[in-house]
C-alpha cells in the first residue's frame, strides 16, 4: 500500500524552539501582506550586509591580511536570501555550495593562468581567467545542484579584481564564512514573520495522490444488470424458438 502522505522532516524531531528558526512548520505558514514581506526583505539585507562589512571591515584580523570589507557577489545574494526565501536558488545548499564551489574554480583557475611567464601576460589574459571561471562554475554548480547565480561572481571576482586575487587561497576560508554570516542571519530575520529555508538539500517529494475509483449508484448498476439479463432472455428465446 503507498503512503499518501510526504514523509515527515527530521527537524520534526527537535524541539520547537530549535525547529522553528530551522525552518520547520508543522502546518502551512499563513501568507503575509505585501509590506510585511517588504519590511524584513529590508531589515535582513540591512542587518546582513552590514554585519559582513563589520567583521571584515572593522577586524583587525581581516584588515592586516588584506581582506576587502565584503564581497561584492554577497549583495546580490541578499536579494535572494532576504528577498525571495522561497526560491530555490536561495536555499541553504546553493548558497553555501554554489559560493565556496565558485570561489574555489576562480582560484584554481586564476594560479594556473599566473603559471605565465610575466605578470603582464596575465593581465592581458586576465579576462580569459575571468570567464572561463565564471563559465565552469556555472556547470559545475549545476552538476552538484548548487546553482545560486550570486556564485558566478565569486569565481568572476577571482580573476578581475585585484584585491581578491592577491588573497589566493585564503579566499576560500572568507568566501565560507560570509556564507555562513548571510544563512544565520537569514535564519533569525526570516523566521519571524516568514519560513526559511523551504528544504536544507533536497525538495521534500510531493504526496502521491490517492486513486479515486468512481463506482456507480446502486439503482443505476440494478437498472444496469436489469437490462443486460433482459437482453440475454430475448437471444435465448430467439434461438429456442428458430429451433
Amino acid at each position: 500500500m503507498v503512503s499518501t502522505s510526504p514523509r515527515p522532516s527530521n527537524l520534526a524531531r527537535l524541539p520547537r524552539w530549535i525547529s522553528h528558526w530551522l525552518g520547520y512548520r508543522a502546518s502551512p505558514a499563513p501568507k503575509r501582506p505585501g509590506y510585511i514581506i517588504w519590511i524584513w526583505s529590508f531589515i535582513g539585507a540591512f542587518g546582513g550586509l552590514s554585519i559582513l562589512q563589520a567583521i571584515f571591515g572593522q577586524s583587525h584580523y581581516f584588515i592586516q591580511r588584506n581582506v576587502p570589507s565584503i564581497v561584492a557577489s554577497y549583495g546580490a545574494s541578499a536579494v535572494l536570501c532576504y528577498g525571495a526565501i522561497e526560491a530555490p536558488l536561495a536555499q541553504p545548499r546553493a548558497l553555501m555550495g554554489g559560493h565556496f564551489i565558485s570561489a574555489l574554480t576562480g582560484v584554481c583557475i586564476t594560479k594556473l593562468f599566473g603559471l605565465l611567464p610575466t605578470e603582464q601576460r596575465l593581465d592581458q589574459l586576465r579576462w580569459l581567467a575571468g570567464s572561463l571561471s565564471s563559465a565552469t562554475a556555472i556547470v559545475l554548480m549545476q552538476m552538484t545542484s548548487t546553482t545560486h547565480p550570486p556564485a558566478g561572481a565569486t569565481a568572476l571576482i577571482a580573476a578581475v579584481d585585484p584585491e581578491i586575487y592577491v588573497m589566493g587561497w585564503y579566499y576560500l576560508p572568507v568566501v565560507l564564512l560570509s556564507s555562513t554570516i548571510v544563512l544565520v542571519s537569514a535564519l533569525i530575520v526570516n523566521n519571524i514573520q516568514r519560513r526559511y529555508p523551504v528544504f536544507w538539500f533536497a525538495p521534500s517529494p510531493p504526496a502521491v495522490a490517492p486513486t479515486v475509483v468512481k463506482s456507480e449508484p446502486p439503482t443505476l448498476a440494478g437498472e444496469r444488470d436489469a437490462s443486460i439479463n433482459d437482453v440475454e432472455k430475448g437471444i435465448v428465446g430467439t434461438l429456442a424458438s428458430a429451433d
